[in-house]
């Protein structure tokens, strides 16, 4: 299971120490692994792509008033939410 987040930030580097201070409660929540990347052009313009150990428990923790809460704190503007079952993987 995986989550894919797009959001633009205030600040990439204040986004960050919040989002590495949040280890533990993402840990706990189910989250197994991540990838963060950036777009080419806007460096505060953030995708964060997650593995869960279910959607249920990812759906729970990101629509938590509590995480909602953090997000603010961190300064993420609009963040777009995208739950997904993976169908298929290879290494080329």
């Amino acid at each position: 299971m995986y989550v894919l987040i797009v959001h633009e930030v205030a600040s990439y580097p204040a986004w960050k120490r919040v989002f590495d201070g949040a280890y533990d409660i993402r840990k706990r929540a189910g989250e197994i692994s991540y990838q963060l990347l950036h777009d080419d052009l806007d460096s505060n313009k953030i995708v964060h792509i997650s593995q869960w150990s279910s959607l249920e428990k990812a759906r729970n923790f990101f629509e938590s008033p509590e995480l909602s809460d953090i997000r603010k704190s961190a300064g993420v503007i609009a963040p777009e939410f995208h739950y997904l079952h993976q169908i298929e993987a290879r290494s080329l």
